[in-house]
């Protein structure tokens, strides 16, 4: 083969399997190398020349270091017929080589073989990297695809060309694809295998909402409508958040489309899933409002040490709020970030009646005060010690019925309740942090919780302690089995 003949074979290489020309030439001399190693069992390297396509065959040594007790990586020990000492190589550095130009080989039907299996490899390779780079660089990205076949509820697809799967859990629920079928996909995660690029798509994840939004409505693409979050229940309903850079523009009426046109190309997409356009505030309460709709909140408590809040509705929203199977709650907790607890307006008059008294009686047994006076603090606002030390003696004296004297005495015993509660809570939190893996700030969320000794913290669940201080199931299950362990609980 002359040099014209091998650069229109490696070009025609290189336009079939989208690898570059140089890969292609890489591959071939290493097959020739390979090739020629396995004909006359020397180390061989081969060189094509980039402007005539001449082969130059060169028989070549690894040089090692003197006196060393030599094994390559193949376990192969020192052998004059493929190493050579550093001494003898004239200059040439430990694992480099020193070659030796040789006529080169005529290959017969075998080794012409061996070359043809190394090239197709080494190109496959090749192509398989170009596919896993480029797909790589797309990811979080949507394509069309058409449907190949389905097995076992996992669809596989052509993407133009190259292939890719949906797995079986990344498909709509209940939604129903045949051979030949079009339709969009996100794609996911991409891998290199032995068998090829594998590149994952998925239909289910929030991220193919979004990406659809961007598609169908151009304020989005060029910026002046931004997507603050989304939550899917796949097929059936889902929640998207946004805002608008520019207050004149309404995002949510942008994103709906003229008679929602551009919403229901969305949910057209997503297998008539329904999807509510919510408008995002940087004031989480506000925000929360938002996500619950269609249901009416009347009333909000925030927790900001557990992450969480309580919503209150109307006894006849109630079922709205929630939705079917929690569906409203569970989209509203996850677009949001919080913990969401919704109950009737009946249910949150009970349960803030019995925070109260908790807290009242809590209040009157540390000061000794009976339950009326230390409801009187509470309704102005002084609800524990702590406020009660800090505050100022004049407002104190302004409610009424309080006194000097009594505001005095009242702030005197505060302060030394506070003074034991200090001591108290230091050592509760040494038998507490003694627990492996209790930090300094989880004991303090311990003892706030009334969870004062290691057989309380052994006694929660793993639920009891998330709505104590938000860790993941790993952290917790550990905390709790070494709670329990040290109590001899498996004794």
């Amino acid at each position: 083969m002359d040099g014209k003949e091998l650069f229109l074979m490696v070009e025609a290489i290189s336009n079939e399997k989208n690898i570059s020309k140089e890969e292609v030439l890489e591959s071939l001399e290493e097959a020739l190398a390979i090739a020629t190693k396995k004909l006359n069992n020397i180390d061989a390297h081969v060189e094509i020349d980039r402007q005539t396509g001449e082969f130059l065959t060169f028989r070549q040594w690894m040089v090692v270091a003197d006196g060393e007790s030599f094994v390559d990586d193949d376990g192969t020990g020192f052998d004059s017929e493929l190493h050579i000492y550093a001494k003898e190589a004239r200059g040439i550095a430990v694992d480099d080589y020193v070659r030796k130009l040789i006529e080169t080989q005529e290959f017969g039907r075998i080794a012409a073989q061996i070359v043809k299996q190394v090239i197709i490899q080494k190109v496959r390779e090749a192509e398989r990297e170009v596919i896993v780079n480029d797909y790589s660089s797309r990811i979080g990205g949507v394509v069309m695809v058409t449907v190949k076949h389905v097995d076992r509820g996992n669809v596989y697809v052509d993407m133009g060309g190259v292939d890719g799967m949906i797995l079986k859990l990344d498909l709509i629920p209940n939604e129903s694809v045949r051979k030949n079928d079009r339709l969009r996909a996100y794609i996911k995660e991409v891998k290199s295998s032995v068998r090829g690029a594998q590149i994952f798509l998925s239909r289910s994840v929030p991220e193919m909402m979004i990406e659809l939004f961007k598609m169908e409505v151009p304020e989005i693409s060029e910026g002046v409508i931004e997507i603050m979050g989304g939550s899917r229940d796949p097929g059936l309903r889902s929640k998207l958040a946004v805002r608008a850079k520019d207050k004149r523009i309404d995002p949510i009426g942008s994103c709906i489309g003229m008679r929602g046109t551009r919403v229901q190309a969305v949910s057209n997409e997503l297998n008539a899933e329904r999807v509510d356009i919510i408008l995002w505030d940087e004031d989480h309460a506000q925000f929360v409002i938002n996500a619950m709709a269609p249901a009416q909140v009347n009333s909000i408590i925030v927790d900001e040490e557990k992450h969480s809040m309580d919503i209150a509705v109307e006894d006849d929203q109630l079922a709205l709020a929630i939705g079917r199977g929690g569906q409203n709650i569970k989209l509203a907790s996850r677009l949001t970030g919080w913990k969401l607890n919704v109950m009737s307006t009946t249910q949150a008059d009970e349960k803030q009646a019995h925070e109260t008294l908790k807290i009242s009686n809590k209040l009157a047994d540390q000061l000794g005060v009976d339950s009326e006076v230390a409801g009187v603090l509470i309704e102005e606002g002084f609800g524990s010690v702590d406020g009660l030390v800090d505050a100022d003696a004049q407002v104190l004296e302004s409610i009424e019925e309080f006194d000097a004297s009594m505001v005095e005495e009242l702030q005197e015993r505060a302060s030394d309740v506070q003074l034991v509660q200090a001591l108290g809570d230091a050592e509760v939190s040494e038998v507490l942090m003694s627990v492996e893996g209790v930090s300094e700030g989880l004991a303090s969320a311990l003892i706030e919780a009334d969870i004062v000794t290691v057989d309380d913290l052994a006694g929660l669940s793993i639920d009891e302690l998330f709505d104590i201080q938000d860790m993941d199931t790993e952290t917790a299950s550990s905390v709790i089995m070494t709670a329990r362990e040290n109590e001899g609980w498996f004794d």
